[in-house]
């Protein structure tokens, strides 16, 4: 008996080209001396670093957003798709002058497409010392890729 292969269904779920337009943006913050300046929008919101793992039946995402108020952070399903948005903000106000600026602000957005059948009523989500962890109840074993058989197409058709 072969082992069973274990296939990832969030294979790709970091977007390559937006992690180097984001370092692309903060390279020219620091050339022009702009850094910590740009507020983010929706268009170009930043992706907070994020877990996703089994814990029995359950998918588990895990958001780290320090920095970030419980109340500026949102969790919505549409469509199967979960969406973690929110928004850090700066406390300073005033003259301050950044000599370095790595921490992300502005809009934060991160959509994970969900196996079907999933609803709002199998997600909870909890937040604290910076961390946001959403289960979704019984989606690990949901989330496995389903074969689709391929047949001869008729000729003409």
């Amino acid at each position: 008996m072969s082992p069973k292969k274990f296939s990832n269904p969030f294979h790709g779920v970091v977007d390559m080209i937006t992690e180097m337009n984001r370092v692309s943006d903060a390279m020219s913050s620091i050339e022009t001396g702009q850094a910590g300046h740009r507020e983010r929008g929706y268009s170009d919101a930043w992706s907070p670093p994020t877990d996703i793992l089994a814990r029995g039946e359950d998918l588990i995402v895990r958001c780290e957003v320090a920095g970030v108020y419980e109340e500026d952070v949102s969790v919505n399903l549409v469509h199967g798709v979960l969406t973690i948005s929110g928004e850090r903000r700066r406390d300073e106000e005033g003259s301050v002058v950044y000599y370095s600026s790595e921490r992300f602000m502005g809009t934060f957005r991160r959509e994970i497409a969900l196996p079907e059948g999933v609803n709002e009523r199998d997600i909870e989500a909890s937040y604290g010392e910076g961390l946001l962890e959403v289960v979704v109840r019984g989606a690990a074993t949901a989330a496995a890729p389903k074969a689709i058989s391929v047949r001869r197409r008729k000729r003409g058709s």
